[in-house]
C-alpha cells in the first residue's frame, strides 16, 4: 500500500511540473494545435506503431486493451523527454528553431488476474510560434510599409485512468478515460509606418473536459512462439464545454486611446470522432513487427473563425485527418549473456494528412521516418527496466507554403520492478 501510495504521489507531482514538449511551428495556430500521439518509450522507435503490440513488460496507452497482458508481479512506471530542431523553409529563407521538455509520464500495474490499470500524463495539442509578415505598397511618391506579427502559445494536456481486461484467452477490452485540459491566447498585430493605428487580434480558449478511448485485442497462435494480434480503437467525439473568445482592439498612438470589441461562441470547441485498427506479428522476444490505421472525422468538426464582422462556426475549415505507420522491433539474441545480444533495435516509417485548410488549401503533408534502441539497465537488483532512445526525422510540405524539416530525439526509461512478489525465506 505505501508503494501505491508513492506512485500517486509521484504522479500528482509530475502534474504539477507538467510543461508540454512545445511546439515553433507556424501550423500549430490553425485548428486545436500541432497533434500528439499517444506513444511511448519502446513504439516512438517503430515511428508510433502500437495497435497490435501486446507486452507484459511495457506500457502501451495507445490501445488500452494492452494492459492485461501485465504480469501479477510488475508495477512499471515509463517517463521520457524530447528535445527538436527545425528548419523552416520559404521562398528560399530558412530559419532554425529548438524546442523540448517533457513528454509523458505513465504506470501499469496488475488489480486481478488478466486484469491491468494504467495512470498517466501526455499531450494532445501543442500550441507555439512567432512570427512576422511584411509587404510594401507605393502611394503616390510615399512607400508604406505594413508589417503583420503573429504569436500563440497553449495547448492540450490529458491525464488518463485506464483498465485492460482479458475476457477469453485470445480476446482482450480495455479503456482510457482522461481529463483534458489546457488553454491557448493567440494575437494578430497590424499595423503600418504610415498610420498611427494598430489593430489587434486576440483568440483565447481555455477547455476541462474529458475524453473516452476504446479499445480490443485478439491474438491468434500462429505457431508455438509466433502469434498475430489485431487491435482496433475507438474514440467518440464531442464538444469540449468551452467557449472561445475574439478580441477586436484598435489603438492610437497618438492619443493614447484604444476600442475593444469582443466576440464569444458558446460551446466553439470539439474534439473529433476517431477510429484506429492495427495488426501485430511477433515470434518469441526476438522480432516483432506491426502496422496501424488511424481515421480523424475533423471534417465534421465546426471550427470558429472570425470574418472580418462576426465570429462564430463555420463548417470547411478542418478536413478528416489519416495517418499510416509500420514499424519493427528485432533483438539480435536473447539468450545470449552479453549485452548487445538484449539491445532491442527498432525502425519505423509514417506518413499522416493534416486537419486543416488553410485559406481554402489543403495544409502540409507529413512524411516521417525514425529509429530506435531499447537498451536493458542491469544491476544487482533490477535485469527488467529499459532505457529507450529514439530519433525521428519529419518533413512537413505543401505547395507555395513553409516547408518543415524536423529532427527530434526522444530518450525514455522503462523502470521494471517486481514489486509484488513474495520472498519465501528459509
Amino acid at each position: 500500500m505505501n508503494k501505491m501510495l508513492a506512485c500517486l504521489l509521484m504522479l500528482a507531482m509530475t502534474m504539477t511540473a507538467y510543461s508540454q514538449s512545445g511546439s515553433r511551428s507556424p501550423y500549430s495556430q490553425y485548428g486545436l494545435g500541432d497533434l500528439s500521439t499517444q506513444s511511448v518509450g519502446f513504439n516512438k522507435g517503430m515511428n508510433g506503431v502500437g495497435l497490435g503490440m501486446r507486452k507484459g513488460n511495457e506500457v502501451n496507452p495507445l490501445n488500452p486493451a494492452s494492459y492485461s497482458a501485465i504480469d501479477s508481479l510488475t508495477m512499471i512506471f515509463d517517463g521520457g523527454l524530447s528535445g527538436q530542431i527545425t528548419n523552416y523553409e520559404e521562398q528560399g529563407k530558412k530559419v532554425n528553431a529548438k524546442s523540448g521538455g517533457f513528454d509523458y509520464f505513465t504506470t501499469l500495474f496488475r488489480v486481478y488476474k488478466h486484469l491491468g490499470v494504467s495512470v498517466g500524463v501526455m499531450p494532445y495539442s501543442n500550441i507555439g510560434y512567432d512570427y512576422k509578415e511584411t509587404s510594401y505598397e507605393t502611394l503616390g511618391s510615399d512607400k508604406i510599409k505594413e508589417t503583420t506579427m503573429y504569436n500563440g502559445s497553449g495547448g492540450l494536456n490529458q491525464l488518463y485512468v485506464g483498465i485492460g481486461w482479458q475476457i477469453v484467452k485470445p480476446l482482450s477490452v480495455g479503456v482510457n478515460l482522461s481529463y483534458l485540459w489546457g488553454d491557448s491566447h493567440q494575437e494578430i498585430e497590424g499595423g503600418t509606418n504610415a498610420l498611427s493605428n494598430t489593430l489587434f487580434r486576440e483568440y483565447e480558449w481555455s477547455v476541462s473536459s474529458y475524453k473516452v478511448d476504446l479499445g480490443v485485442q485478439l491474438t491468434l497462435p500462429l505457431a508455438k512462439r509466433d502469434f498475430l494480434t489485431v487491435g482496433a480503437t475507438f474514440s467518440p467525439g464531442h464538444h469540449l464545454n468551452c467557449d472561445p473568445i475574439c478580441r477586436m482592439i484598435m489603438t492610437n498612438a497618438s492619443i493614447t486611446k484604444s476600442d475593444t470589441t469582443s466576440f464569444k461562441v458558446e460551446n466553439g470547441l470539439s474534439i473529433p470522432t476517431s477510429f484506429g485498427v492495427g495488426i501485430g506479428y511477433s515470434h518469441a522476444s526476438k522480432f516483432r513487427a506491426g502496422a496501424d490505421f488511424h481515421l480523424q472525422k475533423w471534417g465534421s468538426v465546426s471550427y470558429p473563425r472570425f470574418d472580418g464582422n462576426t465570429y462564430a462556426l463555420k463548417d470547411g475549415l478542418l478536413k478528416d485527418r489519416f495517418q499510416v505507420n509500420a514499424g519493427a522491433e528485432f533483438m539480435p539474441n536473447p539468450n545470449s549473456r552479453k549485452l548487445l545480444g538484449h539491445i532491442r533495435f527498432r525502425a519505423g516509417v509514417g506518413y499522416s494528412t493534416p486537419y486543416y485548410y488553410i485559406n481554402g488549401k489543403e495544409g502540409p503533408k507529413e512524411l516521417s521516418a525514425s529509429i530506435g534502441f531499447g537498451i536493458p539497465i542491469a544491476n544487482a537488483y533490477n535485469n527488467r527496466s529499459i532505457l529507450n532512445i529514439s530519433g525521428q526525422y519529419v518533413r512537413r510540405s505543401a505547395d507555395n507554403l513553409v516547408t518543415e524539416n524536423t529532427f527530434r530525439l526522444c530518450i525514455g526509461l522503462t523502470f521494471n520492478e517486481r514489486w509484488f512478489a513474495k520472498w519465501k525465506i528459509e
